[in-house]
């Protein structure tokens, strides 16, 4: 098998084809400029720069080509990159396909769509039960496909729904645990958090941002497509349960600074933005375990207030968290 990004050691050469994940044109100190790029491959994501680049190589190596690379694998700053010594445009021969780069779910869509139909059946409130259904219709091949998010956490094809199903899964247990969660608003809640993203992101490949994605953020998304869809079906967004559901999808990042218009004022509110917290933070440092060796350190991870995290030398294993 062809060695990946993260089969290669600091320090180590590297020639390889990988996909442009993402390419930011910036300007150096002396004025010339430069291209700051992401590079993917199945086992990851990895940072490079290109420097002195020209107009014809801004405009050659956009995000979703497959590159030719050769260089070296290095830290800077603590972090993982590569240092390019020469990069061309993948031939057919090496793969130049951009699909067979994207990191996957360890799930199927099929899978995942038929557990989710498990968990809207148990979503008893009817208003709840046909918002939910009607939204995941309406946006259920982005939803399957789509990552969680561009590059913190389940940034990986199929990476949204796998992160609400995990949410889910949590959830039924914090349900059956404690007799005072409304288990059809938190599940309900779940599944709508995020669905946003799928205006909010480009795409499963060379994911960005969209313009909407920029300007408005997925939370303010989601909530205008439930009041489209409520007013559709005729339920009046201003009864309590659509104002509950609301609050819970619009509180769902905790704090204001953090983008949510509002903090949790229900317990379903409050449990989802704890397990929202839990499952991304458990998938950032799983994968970040997966690149570094017992008795080390990870890079600073941005998503975890830009903390290292030890990994023990127990003898303690990390699967691949997708």
């Amino acid at each position: 098998m062809a060695k990946q990004i993260f089969d290669y050691e600091n320090e180590q050469e590297m020639k390889l084809p990988l996909l442009v994940k993402g390419a930011e044109v910036r300007v150096a100190k002396n004025g010339k400029k430069f291209i700051a790029f992401t590079f993917q491959d199945p086992s990851g994501h990895i940072t490079a720069k290109f420097w002195d680049a020209s107009e014809d190589d801004i405009a050659q190596y956009a995000p979703g080509v497959v590159v030719m690379l050769s260089g070296k694998r290095e830290l800077y700053q603590g972090k993982p990159q590569i240092k390019i010594y020469t990069m061309r445009l993948a031939t057919q021969e090496e793969g130049n396909k951009p699909e067979d780069f994207v990191e996957h779910a360890p799930e199927s869509k099929d899978d995942m769509g038929e557990e989710l139909n498990d968990f809207i059946f148990q979503i008893t409130n009817a208003n709840w039960n046909r918002i939910v259904r009607r939204l995941l219709a309406d946006h259920k091949q982005a939803f399957l496909t789509y990552p969680a998010a561009k590059s913190n956490h389940h940034a990986f094809a199929g990476g949204l729904a796998f992160h609400t199903l995990s949410i889910l899964r949590l959830a039924k247990g914090v349900a059956a645990q404690y007799s005072a969660v409304n288990k059809s608003l938190l599940f309900a809640g779940a599944i709508l958090h995020d669905l946003g993203k799928t205006m909010e992101l480009s795409s499963a490949v060379s994911t960005d941002y969209t313009m909407e994605g920029n300007m408005i953020g997925h939370i303010v998304l989601v909530d205008e497509e439930i009041v489209r869809v409520a007013q559709e079906l005729k339920i009046d967004i201003h009864q309590e349960d659509m104002i509950m559901l609301r609050h819970v999808v619009l509180s769902h990042h905790g704090l204001l600074e953090y983008g949510s218009p509002v903090r949790p004022e229900l317990l379903e509110a409050q449990i989802l933005h704890d397990l929202d917290e839990l499952d991304a933070e458990v998938n950032m440092l799983s994968t970040a375990y997966q690149h570094v060796d017992p008795g080390t350190f990870t890079e600073r991870l941005f998503g975890m207030d830009n903390r290292r995290f030890y990994r023990p030398t127990n003898g303690q294993t990390y699967p691949d968290p997708k």
